[in-house]
């Protein structure tokens, strides 16, 4: 996998790396590090100059500066400094709170997230609180909710969701009646039951209470709510059970009703059009998503009324708000805008404004996260820039909410990290990109997570990733993935995850110190949930793929942290990107230190081996991947035998052959990577790796069957493999593949495993019986020989044009030659690396009675020591040792050897003189 999308909020209740007690860390990125031309003594500012500054840091950072010396520790308790405390991303527990009360008495704004921390609250001693946020509520119940309520009565907003609040009932409802007079705003999300007497409790004793939410319960007491004479704004989206002309008749009577939110819930046109006709004072109907008012409604006709309006899929939204304030703006989508700016503001206007955000705000993100089909259409026409017109609300909760969405509503596959480029091009068009960014830079750790989470999906489609590069999102991404909030970290990680993908923006994060700031991240998070680690690799195993970025993940220490994750971390999505990261190390060129640095990293290649038995296919993939990869270095190949490889990868092959194509590739490329040896050959053979091997040689998939050719062709220079590969049926696979892959590399080592299994060596072995102990096989090994050589024969001359052929020999101009040449190079065969053995026997292979594989060696040769070649100077230099140059020309002269085996030989020959000069140069 090489990026990653996230739909849904999905924040853990783990938050053990995240405390704001006792930090002693640098100030965040925001700071500059330059060096400066002059000293500023901090200490003689004005005390009003340090509280400004004080105000721009966050909560972690002003505690840490607090602790620099006296004046600040006494400036930064300023109360001024402490009305609001967002708690959502750090750890809160009692002994937390009871170390920030002295700061807190005049607290008015409070967010926190889950059960513990809703506890804690009361320990703040934060008397004065007026407002109280709460999400991942789950756990929370009627008794820490009441105790909240009983000891702030001067609370004014209680909001706990949108996570359903499963063991809050009723009772807890009317506590908070009792003990909170001056409540106005109140929002519970998922309550069971919301019986009479709560509401009835809230009516009599919450005589200021505006606004009421009861969202997504199961039943509530509809008749109940008409009793609610002060509220001004209704939501009981998603609700269930409700009985809409009771309800329709009954509410219709509040005498302050302004909006009314029935979202999500099954209102039929009729109730709405009733509420909408008899309630006096009513002005805005939220039915969005609303299936059966949807399927009633006649698309052709108008139901909105004189200064009301019905927000509903198939409405005008932008319109019909800005029709209720007159002709105040020039767009009808500036309406939100317009209100947020404006000096002189209607109260009640302004109020409804604010109302029409957050509900909105919460309607689509909940409609994003169950992505509906009928809401394809409504997304493009008005649902995305909606979204961006709510990211620049006044409220922070509001814009949050928006960004969340629009990182959800994108995504059509989380697990395949798919989104829909239709909509992300419709964010693009808009200006969004822009929106995110500058969010991304509010000092609110929530905007910042949530901005980096959008930034990071809408960047899968290549022209988000593009505009967000263009417009400085590289640096901003790399500055966040510093921070030390977690949350924060983790989005901006995936951000560059995604963004790394492109080539041509993995320069671009180095050079912003992207790499360091991700290897950074696993050391600071390596005891943390698996979200920010996985991101963190993923990005690396990107960047790793590239030359030059390669050399900065291990300048920077990316190869111990990697090592690390894969040795200790137990997250299978850690491992698997972890093990990526250490393949794509290890990939780069023939002198890559990467590849040794990695197994001499103590337990490295015995992790690697350990994660081929992984339950999860992934790690297995990538892990197999990796040990591929460094088996290319002769320490590691053995290394990785000494540690149980051959057992553990022969175990993979046998057990794959049903599994994704990729991972039987990698299970093929790592057993034909420490085939190189042949001890370790001779191992897989006596293991039981031949038969899954020439399984895999069968696959119609062309990687993989190219690969398994690759091992078995390794396999088989073993006279007792050879008689294996024969014994198990390996010689039909074989021929198929030499006679029709569409893989010449494929073809090409099929051929050569055939030509080493009937050169001559394995019928020594053949005449004394099975390879096999303990079992007794019968092959007609001189009939699988003839068939064997004739494909050989088919193969070579596949490559050779006769009257071309018939030029060169009869004369010497090099033109002859060299058109051959390139008629029979097989550009990828240069990649191949033989051993002096190897070279050794296809020398002696020249001088085999059989024509077929006289002619097979002169071409293999050609192919090995092809000018530009990888591994060509290597292969020169052995045939050099082993005194070829004679047999090479007694094969160009030989008068009884066929026409293509004399110019193969001479273009041998050729490719050896050239090599010669340009060594004498």
């Amino acid at each position: 996998m090489t990026r990653r999308v996230r739909q849904k909020v999905c924040h853990s209740e783990d938050k053990s790396s995240n405390g704001i007690i006792g930090s002693s860390s640098e100030l965040d990125s925001g700071c500059s590090s330059s060096q400066a031309n002059f000293e500023v003594d901090w200490i003689t500012l004005p005390d009003d100059t340090v509280i400004q500054l004080f105000s721009y840091l966050n909560y972690r950072d002003r505690v840490s500066l607090s602790s620099t010396c006296q004046t600040f520790r006494l400036l930064g308790s300023s109360p001024c400094l402490w009305r609001s405390l967002d708690l959502r991303s750090h750890k809160f527990d009692k002994s937390a709170a009871e170390w920030l009360a002295s700061r807190c008495t005049n607290l008015q704004r409070l967010w926190f997230r889950g059960a513990e921390s809703a506890h804690a609250v009361i320990s703040l001693q934060a008397k004065g609180l007026c407002e109280i946020s709460g999400d991942l509520c789950r756990d929370i119940t009627d008794a820490a909710l009441s105790v909240i309520a009983a000891r702030h009565e001067m609370l004014e907003s209680l909001y706990l969701g949108p996570d359903a609040c499963e063991k809050i009932s009723s009772d807890a409802i009317k506590a908070i009646a009792y003990c909170c007079p001056k409540l106005r705003r109140l929002w519970l999300s998922g309550v069971r039951e919301v019986n009479g007497d709560a509401i009835n409790a809230l009516a009599k004793h919450c005589g200021q209470l505006v606004q009421v939410g009861f969202i997504e319960s199961e039943v509530i007491n509809e008749v109940a709510l008409g009793n609610l004479n002060s509220v001004r704004f209704l939501s009981i989206a998603g609700s269930r059970n409700l009985k809409w002309s009771s309800a329709a008749q009954v509410w219709s009577r509040l005498p302050s009703l302004v909006g009314l939110d029935v979202s999500r819930t099954d209102i039929s046109l009729s109730a709405v059009m009733r509420l909408l006709s008899s309630c006096r004072n009513l002005k805005v109907l939220f039915a969005l998503n609303c299936p059966v008012f949807e399927a009633e409604v006649d698309n052709n006709m108008m139901y909105n009324q004189k200064g009301k309006i019905i927000v509903s899929l198939f409405s005008e939204i932008f319109k019909g708000i800005a029709s209720l304030f007159g002709d105040i703006t020039e767009s009808d989508k500036d309406v939100f805008h317009y209100w947020m700016i404006l000096k002189k503001r209607d109260r009640s206007s302004y109020e409804i404004i604010k109302w029409i955000e957050w509900v909105l705000s919460h309607t689509l993100l909940r409609i994003a996260e169950k992505n509906p089909k009928e809401f394809d259409d409504f997304w493009l026409r008005q649902g995305a820039v909606l979204l961006l017109s709510l990211m620049q609300s006044s409220q922070e909760e509001v814009q949050e909410r928006a960004a969340t969405a629009v990182a959800t509503f994108v995504v059509i596959d989380d697990e395949n990290a798919t989104v829909d480029c239709r909509r992300a091009e419709v964010i693009l068009q808009h200006g969004g990109i822009q929106l995110l960014l500058d969010l991304a830079k509010s000092c609110q750790e929530g905007l910042q997570s949530e901005a980096a989470k959008a930034i990071a999906n809408l960047s899968v489609d290549t022209k988000v990733a593009k505009a967000v590069a263009e417009s400085g999102g590289i640096d901003i991404l790399s500055n966040l993935a510093r921070s030390m909030n977690r949350s924060v970290a983790e989005e901006a990680a995936g951000g560059l995850w995604n963004l790394s993908v492109g080539e041509e923006h993995k320069g671009a994060i180095a050079k912003a110190g992207g790499v360091k700031a991700l290897v950074d991240l696993i050391f600071k998070w390596s005891a943390s949930s698996d979200g920010v680690l996985e991101r963190a690799a993923g990005a690396l195993a990107n960047l790793a793929a590239d030359d030059k970025c390669c050399v900065e993940v291990a300048e920077a220490g990316g190869v111990y942290a990697l090592v690390m994750l894969v040795r200790s971390c137990k997250f299978e999505g850690v491992q698997e990107q972890a093990a990526r990261a250490l393949a794509n190390l290890a990939a780069q060129g023939d002198n890559n230190s990467d590849n040794a640095a990695v197994g001499r990293e103590p337990g490295a290649l015995e992790a690697l081996v350990q994660l081929t038995c992984s339950q999860h296919e992934g790690v297995r993939q990538e892990a197999a991947g990796a040990l591929w990869n460094l088996s290319f270095d002769d320490k590691n190949r053995e290394a990785i035998a000494d540690g149980g490889g051959v057992e553990a990868l022969v175990a993979l092959a046998q057990s794959c052959l049903v599994s994704s194509q990729g991972l039987q590739e990698r299970a093929a490329g790592a057993l034909w990577g420490l085939s190189v040896s042949e001890t370790n050959s001779i191992a897989i053979g006596q293991e039981g790796g031949v038969a899954p091997l020439i399984a895999l040689a069968r696959s119609g998939v062309e990687d993989v069957h190219e690969t398994a050719a690759g091992a078995l062709w390794n396999l088989a220079f073993n006279p007792g493999n050879a008689l294996r590969i024969v014994e198990d049926g390996g010689v039909p696979a074989l021929v198929h593949l030499c006679s029709t892959s569409q893989s010449k590399m494929a073809r090409f080592m099929s051929a050569l495993a055939l030509a080493y299994m009937f050169d001559g060596r394995m019928d020594a072995i053949a005449s004394v019986g099975s390879s096999s102990e303990g079992t007794s096989k019968t092959v007609n090994v001189d009939a699988v020989r003839i068939v064997a050589l004739k494909h050989i024969e088919e193969f070579v001359l596949s490559f050779s044009d006769p009257q071309t052929f018939a030029t060169a020999v009869a004369s010497s101009a090099p033109t002859a030659l060299t058109q051959i040449t390139e008629g029979a190079c097989i550009s990828e065969a240069g990649h191949l690396r033989c051993s002096a053995a190897e070279i050794g026997r296809f020398v002696t292979m020249l001088r085999n009675p059989s024509s077929i594989l006289k002619t097979c060696a002169a071409f293999a040769l050609l192919q090995f020591t092809m000018p530009g070649g990888r591994h060509a100077i290597h292969h020169t230099s052995l045939l050099q040792n082993v005194g070829a140059l004679r047999v090479l020309r007694g094969a160009a002269a030989a008068l009884a050897a066929p026409i293509e085996a004399k110019i193969f030989a001479k273009i041998v020959l050729r490719n050896l003189e050239h090599r010669h000069t340009e060594a004498s140069i």
